[in-house]
């Protein structure tokens, strides 16, 4: 199972609250689940539209971004 990467949930904490926003549009939920997802490093943030967003805004590669241990 994949999961985000500590440098990733890092990141996104620094581009808050904007990339929460556009997470939650993308996923097609409220950023109260966004939150939640980033608590406990939830895969729903590995799906391809959130990976591409979170590429986008951090600047980070998939590599970066996802733990696949």
């Amino acid at each position: 199972m994949a999961a985000l990467s500590l440098i990733a949930l890092e990141a996104i904490r620094v581009h808050s609250p904007a990339i929460e926003y556009k997470l939650a549009l993308a996923l097609k939920c409220s950023e109260a689940s966004i939150n939640r997802y980033i608590r406990e490093k939830s895969d729903e943030l590995t799906k391809y539209d959130a990976l591409t967003i979170i590429e986008g805004v951090t600047g980070l590669t998939i590599d970066e971004i996802v733990d696949r241990d």
